[in-house]
């Protein structure tokens, strides 16, 4: 009897693992800015345009915007969101990027010049998953301390 109920256990957990696995993530899509809903940050560039798909075991961040100057910007970089740095390709102040996921709603960011960190973050998506929300705090070129919220509309 021990053996049935251990096994009517293992079953049931593995369907719900298996569920998990499937389960939409909600940061997959495309993000558009929302100007009005945001505070940017004074003289830094803007990422209009953010978009993710899942690619295997990884997820692919496509970033479009404009550099402080309004010059276009495009970069693109896969990453597992692990903690760990990977390269970003493309003509951003940064070159890679550390993802950690808080929860299902919530990740942490972290990028990097050069190995030496140029802000973190928080993105979050809200529970209607309409829009993302990216909260960033860093030290710009001169030393000054700066944070600002960029607001996102899913497209």
């Amino acid at each position: 009897m021990m053996k049935i109920r251990i096994g009517i256990v293992a079953v049931a957990l593995s369907f719900t693992a298996a569920a998990a696995c499937f389960a939409a993530n909600p940061h997959i899509g495309t993000w558009k800015l929302n100007e009005a809903k945001s505070k940017l940050v004074p003289g830094m560039g803007k990422n209009t345009t953010v978009t993710y798909e899942e690619q295997k075991d990884k997820i692919k961040v496509t970033v479009d915007g404009v550099d402080k100057d309004g010059k276009p910007t495009h970069s693109v970089w896969l990453a597992k969101f692990d903690g760990k740095a990977y390269p970003v390709k493309g003509n951003l102040p940064y070159n890679s990027v550390a993802y950690k996921v808080v929860n299902e709603r919530t990740n942490d960011i972290t990028a990097m010049k050069d190995g030496k960190m140029s802000w973190y973050g928080r993105i979050t998506v809200s529970a209607d998953g309409k829009s993302r929300t990216v909260t960033i705090n860093g030290t710009d070129e001169k030393g000054g301390k700066f944070k600002g919220k960029a607001v996102y509309d899913k497209a």
